[in-house]
This record gives structure tokens, C-alpha cells and sequence, in this order.
């Protein structure tokens, strides 16, 4: 099982490379006089990176992370802190959500979405009695996600929120807890995401542009509307790699969370279904992993990160497509980012390690 997960990891992350060398040509290009910057950034800080951790946690036993879970949990809430220090903190894109130390910089959410995984996995997989308990149980894991959201809110990153909300109330439910707590937490959750969306006119035009995408087709539809002419554009079989025109500046982040577009601009219908299919592929083999897992806290493990690289991919996508709205969050494997490439690589060796002790 290891080896079939860790397969289709490395097929994921050489056609991420294939599509990200051919949406940055263009603005690597403009920005940097060479058409091979990002992928190769990508490749040096975020892929290589990445695959060390996941070579380091799938030889480390990962029940020993019992016992860090907690000081791994601390330390990236710290880090999720620091970003408010205004000579480490990094204002981008609206948000507050990077810290620089000078020799790099790097996004505190993605480490912090995998220790809360480690963090919730040891703690709910004991599976005893006390975590049906409202007390014992509910109100713990509503102080700790609270606090996690009340950061997010504080920087604010709506789409990190969702995310990390997802993960947090799947791994509780997993968890065997009574079926009421998981409800109060979805209904605590939109009503806590709705309201930071309503308050605030940008990301409330983003939801209702869902509806009605022509509304304002040169201010908050013209993301949406230029990613539909990018898919609409491929066809069937795409107009061929790094043959994208929504890439010469029409479409916005065409290396982030756009990138989805212009993979189905130029690979067209089949290469959207054979990424899908992969995400697919890749799930079904954590599941079973988390099925096979040998105590609860490997079966959570892996529903953690199941969730999580699915979450991240279905929200990226629906959003691409005019099915959700948009919300910067990056495709798995694909989009430009090494912060979220190395954490979530590091999250999958854990779950390959899961994977060879059981067999």
C-alpha cells in the first residue's frame, strides 16, 4: 500500500511540475527574464523540501509523534502569532498570513493544519468514553479549533478557515463522537464563516458572483469569467501544453489558485478527468490505509490528511469552475507554493508510514 500511495504521489507532483512550467512561462518571464523560474523554485524549495520530510516521517515510527503532538500543535500556533509582529509579519494579498526570517519566508497556516491533524488524531484515538462526553469531550476540542479560528479570522484567511474547519470537524466525527456534537460544530462553523463573509463587501461579492458571474464581468467576475473562457477554450482535448492565451495576463493567478484553468485550457476535458482521477486514486488508498491502521490514532492520521488533500482540491477546483466561491486556497500538487507543498508531504510520509505497518 505504501508503495501505491507514494506512486501516485510522484505522479502528482511531475505533472503539478509539467503544468506549472507551462502557466509561469509567461510571468516568469516578465517578472524575473526567465521563463523556468517558478517551476524550478518550486522544485528546489517546495518539491525537494518536501520529499525529505516525507522520506524523514515515513521512516519515523509514527506513534512516537503521540507524545509531540502537543509541543507540535504549540509551536505553530506561535508561529501563527508572530505574523502580527509587524518586522516579521508579511501583509500579501489582503491577508497577514506570512512570517520572514529573513533567509525565508513561509505561511504558518499549511505547518499549522498538519499539527492540528497530528494534534486531534492523538487525542480523539484513544476512542474512550470521555470523548462523548460534552464536557470531556466537545468543549476541549471547541477551545482548541476556536482559538485556531479565531487567528485565521484575525488575518483574515476565510479560505484556510474553511479548510482547516473541515479537517478539524471530519477527524472529531471519525472519531466515533455522538453525532449531535458534529452537528453543532457544522452549524457553529457556517454560522462563524457566514458572518466574516457577509460583514465584508469583497467577500460577500465573491459568494453572490456564484449566481450571477456577469453581473461584474470587470470587477469581482472577471476571475471567474476568465477561467471559464480558459475551460470552455480547451475543448475536449486542450489547445496543447503552454498553448494557453488566458495566461498572457487575462486570467488572474494563473500559477495559484487559477492554475486548475489553464491546465483544462491546454489538456482540455481529459487532462481535468485524469487529474480528478488521480485525487480520486489517492484517496481511496488513504482510506484504506485508515481502515487498515492497527490503533485509532493511525486511522485518524490518515483521515486527517485524506481529508485535507481532497478538501484542498474539491474547494480549488469548485472554485475554478464556478461552483464555489473563490477563495485563494492552492491545488494540491500543482499550484506554485512551498510552504504547502513541503508541509503536506510531510503529513503523506506520515501516512506512509501508517501504511507499511500494516502490511
Amino acid at each position: 500500500m505504501a508503495r501505491r500511495i507514494f506512486g501516485v504521489v510522484l505522479i502528482l507532483l511531475v505533472f503539478g511540475l509539467i503544468v506549472l512550467s507551462s502557466a509561469s512561462s509567461v510571468q516568469a518571464e516578465k517578472q524575473f527574464g526567465s521563463s523556468a523560474y517558478y517551476w524550478r523554485h518550486q522544485l528546489l524549495y517546495g518539491i525537494l523540501p518536501g520529499l525529505l520530510g516525507l522520506y524523514f516521517f515515513w521512516r519515523f515510527d509514527y506513534r512516537k509523534l503521540r507524545v509531540l503532538a502537543f509541543p507540535f500543535l504549540a509551536v505553530a500556533l506561535v508561529a501563527m502569532i508572530l505574523v502580527f509582529v509587524p518586522s516579521i509579519g508579511v501583509h500579501l494579498k489582503g491577508a497577514t498570513s506570512w512570517l520572514s526570517l529573513g533567509v525565508f519566508t513561509f505561511q504558518p497556516a499549511e505547518f499549522l493544519k498538519l499539527a492540528l491533524i497530528v494534534y486531534l488524531a492523538a487525542w480523539l484515538g484513544e476512542r474512550s468514553e470521555r470523548i462523548k462526553s460534552w464536557q470531556l469531550g466537545f468543549l476541549p476540542f471547541a477551545l482548541v479549533t476556536g482559538f485556531v479560528a479565531f487567528l485565521l479570522l484575525l488575518q483574515p484567511d476565510l479560505g484556510t478557515l474553511g479548510i482547516i474547519s473541515i479537517i478539524a470537524g471530519s477527524i472529531y466525527f471519525f472519531a466515533g463522537t455522538p453525532i449531535r456534537h458534529s452537528v453543532a460544530v457544522v452549524i457553529a462553523v457556517v454560522a462563524m464563516i457566514g458572518i466574516a463573509a457577509f460583514v465584508s463587501p469583497l467577500r460577500l461579492a465573491r459568494i453572490t458572483t456564484i449566481f450571477n458571474p456577469q453581473a461584474d464581468v470587470r470587477g469581482t467576475g472577471w476571475q471567474l469569467n476568465q477561467s471559464l473562457i480558459a475551460i470552455g477554450s480547451g475543448g475536449v482535448w486542450g489547445v496543447g501544453l503552454s498553448q494557453s492565451t488566458q495566461k498572457l495576463g487575462f486570467l488572474p493567478e494563473p500559477i495559484g489558485d487559477s492554475i486548475f484553468a489553464i491546465l483544462m485550457e491546454e489538456l482540455g476535458l481529459v487532462g481535468g478527468i485524469v487529474t480528478l482521477s488521480l485525487f480520486a486514486f489517492l484517496a481511496t488508498l488513504l482510506m484504506m490505509t485508515a481502515q487498515r491502521a492497527h490503533d485509532g490514532f493511525g486511522a485518524l492520521l490518515c483521515t486527517g490528511m485524506c481529508i485535507w488533500v481532497m478538501t484542498q482540491a474539491v474547494v480549488n477546483i469548485t472554485a475554478v469552475t464556478g461552483l464555489g466561491p473563490l477563495t485563494g486556497v492552492p491545488l494540491p500538487f500543482i499550484s506554485y507554493g512551498g510552504t504547502s507543498m513541503v508541509a503536506m508531504l510531510s503529513g503523506l510520509g506520515m501516512v506512509l508510514n501508517v501504511a507499511e505497518r500494516t502490511g
